[in-house]
């Protein structure tokens, strides 16, 4: 088949799964075409995004006339399906002027896509994440482009689920990918039960250079704690300076490196300050998969107390090189981490926090290496890019013989 992914921004640091998962569905023999919303950030380290970014055409950077010129294409082509992609979009919109405003620029979005898709004669559109890019593929789909189906990752989505009108999204969808368990259950919360059956776990999948190093024991010496993260309020991460504070005031001898960016940093730098923590605590800033593997190898511990989150990738990156991990019940997080493969805490418990910490440090190696035995056992299993991509094509190739049985 040919097909084409779209997400609002790619490639991206934090969107890693999503090049792996296209590199695992052209495995299975498929074209896939890569387009993005808009133009890939600058700050791009990793040579594989380096790579992909050269092969994403930017919707947006196409220019207003561009996109104003498809639409209007459109409707002298398909006058009757412009209208009501357009009014589809007006109603998606919700109320208020700057909604309505956002929502037009969506569908000249998906004007100029729909143009581009039929040029390059793509059959099926697969989208990640149910914000505006969702958008622009149902518009795309109502135009007359192919249909189009869905990943919904969560949490984000579910902050405000009748504004981002999910149940409409899935019920447009030929089916729906969620990440777990827990994104499924959200999404039948705000789904006709009719739809039910095309929400399928499909979980995302780490990259093989994690799955397939040599396991390399946790150093014995090591006081090193890393945490992975966007920097965001929802992240836990100003509760993890208030426990790396106590933990110092207690004695305790460690460091924590965070790696990423993102709108809180200069924030963050402000707690550091604050709670006096520069020779605690490390912000490293953007950094490649090869190097996020070195920063894991050096660590006792992998920690994220997330307030909430879908199930993040970087988990599962740590327990695929054999560290053990703290994180939050919150999500889709226990169905991956619990106390045999890492230490499991009540989100928002500072005292939960220091206590996993300081369990953390004081483990013997032995049992240090035995949770990350576990929670490599359980990346393998669960969340192999290969195989997971395999059930993405599957489930598109599937979507496309039924839509091609219908009347």
């Amino acid at each position: 088949m040919r097909l084409a992914y779209l997400c609002n921004l790619y490639p991206a640091v934090s969107h890693s799964f999503v090049r792996r998962e296209i590199t695992g569905v052209e495995a299975e023999g498929h074209v896939v075409h890569r387009f993005s919303l808009r133009p890939p950030p600058p700050d791009l380290c990793d040579h594989a995004d380096l790579a992909e970014a050269s092969l994403t055409e930017a919707v947006l950077a196409q220019g207003s006339g561009r996109l104003i010129l498809a639409s209007f294409v459109l409707l002298l082509m398909r006058p009757n399906k412009s209208l009501k992609a357009l009014a589809l979009a007006l109603d998606l919109s919700g109320r208020g002027l700057g909604p309505k405003i956002r929502h037009l620029v969506y569908y000249l979005e998906a004007a100029w896509l729909a143009r581009r898709l039929e040029e390059l004669k793509v059959t099926h559109l697969h989208v990640h994440f149910a914000t505006n890019p969702a958008v622009v593929g149902m518009l795309v789909s109502a135009l007359g482009g192919p249909p189009f189906s869905l990943t919904i990752h969560g949490s984000e989505e579910f902050d405000s689920p009748v504004a981002l009108a999910l149940g409409a999204k899935i019920e447009a969808a030929t089916f729906v990918a969620a990440i777990s368990s827990f994104t499924r259950s959200q999404l039948m919360r705000w789904s006709k039960p009719d739809d039910w059956k095309k929400i399928e776990v499909i979980r995302c999948g780490v990259d093989e250079g994690f799955l397939e190093s040599a396991i390399v024991p946790v150093p014995p010496h090591s006081t090193e704690f890393v945490c992975v993260a966007r920097l965001n309020a929802g992240k836990g991460l100003t509760l993890l300076m208030a426990a790396c504070e106590r933990m110092r005031s207690a004695g305790e001898r460690f460091s924590v490196t965070i790696v990423g960016y993102g709108e809180f940093r200069a924030e963050l730098e402000e707690e550091i300050n604050r709670r006096g923590l520069k020779e605690v605590v490390s912000l490293v800033g953007t950094r490649s998969s090869s190097e996020i593997r070195d920063y894991l190898l050096g660590a006792r511990a992998f920690v994220l107390p997330s307030f909430a989150e879908g199930l993040p990738v970087v988990i599962m990156e740590a327990l695929a090189m054999g560290r053990p991990v703290i994180a939050t019940y919150v999500g889709g997080i226990p169905e991956l981490v619990d106390d045999k493969d890492g230490w499991m805490i009540p989100a928002g418990s500072e005292d939960a926090l220091v206590e996993a910490m300081s369990e953390a440090l004081h483990a013997s190696a032995e049992e240090l290496d035995a949770k990350g035995a576990i929670g490599r056992e359980r990346v393998r299993r669960l969340h192999d890019s290969r195989k997971n991509a395999a059930l993405i094509a599957e489930a598109i190739t599937k979507a496309a013989g039924h839509s091609e049985s219908l009347p």
